[in-house]
């Protein structure tokens, strides 16, 4: 459990997740029953009043809930069980705060160069990026959208969808945009 939580920290600071927010994490994660932020705090030795902040930032990530249980006033914190759910909590919330707000401003960007004087070469980049990230974003979308056991199977498949796709040199430039 130690070498879980640790290393889930460890991880969590590489993601750009405080190292105690992803240890709580971790803890609730693997905990069988729902903790109270006093539990969490002695276990794993931190601040109450820093259990407390990593708690409302679990929370507003949508990964932690907390619970109220018969005859006690304080909360019990839980983390999402279902790997997959946490999972698709995880990267549609990183999509919404970090990918999509890209877009948007390279939206505005692109707009902004076609009036404003911006040279041909560094208006073509920005259109190039954009239109590159458009595409994973819709891809993304479309991939969302399809049912838990669609993204099963396809996750089974894994590596072996390759020999039913094209072959080429994966180096070349792809020059379909619309694919």
């Amino acid at each position: 459990m130690q070498r879980f939580i640790l290393h889930w920290g460890d991880m969590g600071a590489k993601w750009g997740v405080n190292r105690s927010v992803a240890q709580i994490h971790a803890l609730l994660h693997i905990a069988p029953d729902p903790m109270t932020a006093e539990e969490i705090s002695e276990t794993l030795n931190l601040a109450r009043s820093n259990v407390s902040t990593a708690l409302k930032e679990l929370q507003g990530w949508k990964i932690v809930q907390s619970r109220r249980q018969l005859g006690d006033r304080r909360d019990h914190f839980t983390s999402v069980r279902d790997m997959f759910d946490l999972v698709t909590i995880v990267i549609e919330g990183r999509r919404e705060r970090e990918f999509a707000p890209t877009i948007e401003a390279l939206n505005a960007v692109q707009a902004e160069a076609a009036t404003d004087g911006t040279p041909e070469n560094v208006r073509k980049r920005i259109d190039d990026t954009l239109s590159t990230m458009q595409m994973f974003d819709n891809w993304y979308t479309d991939m969302a959208n399809l049912n838990r056991s669609v993204h099963v199977a396809m996750l089974k498949l894994g590596s072996r969808i390759v020999k039913f796709l094209p072959k080429g040199n994966k180096k070349s430039k792809q020059t379909d945009k619309g694919s």
